[in-house]
């Protein structure tokens, strides 16, 4: 009986804790475009940048540690939406490949580069949005 009523206290105290003044659950914007970016980039990206984000060497630049994401978060968006060629350096090594563009809808560039800015080593706490990728142009 004792752990029933532990067992509902917990839960009510999590429901209480974890409600708005709508009622309404809240969530954590970051941490779910995180969420839904993991499975975009498993579907999309993990086959040239591989899942611990290094990539190849001399043929697809690493997205872990990058110094590239975090200077360059416009280029860094306009590649994943658009697509890459030309010219690029990342933590001191020359890549000049390409990346064709991958359809990918503006929320969903978005929950990626939230995804590959906050993983192996990036740390990105201001959030990637559908209108900052929106606003991007070729």
């Amino acid at each position: 009986m004792k752990l029933i009523i532990v067992s509902l206290v917990t839960l009510v105290t999590v429901i209480f804790f974890n409600t708005n003044q709508n009622n309404e659950p809240q969530t954590d914007p970051l941490k779910e475009s995180i969420k839904r970016g993991h499975e975009i980039y498993t579907d999309f990206c993990v086959s040239c940048h591989l899942p611990t984000g290094k990539g190849v060497e001399k043929v697809y630049p690493p997205l872990a540690n990058s110094d590239y994401l975090k200077k360059n978060r416009e280029a860094s968006i306009r590649g994943i939406k658009y697509g890459q060629k030309g010219e690029i350096v990342v933590n001191g090594k020359t890549y000049n490949g390409f990346m064709a563009p991958m359809g990918l809808s503006d929320d969903e560039v978005a929950d990626v580069m939230n995804y590959i800015t906050n993983s192996w080593g990036n740390k990105n706490n201001k959030i990637v949005t559908e209108e900052e990728v929106s606003k991007i142009k070729k």
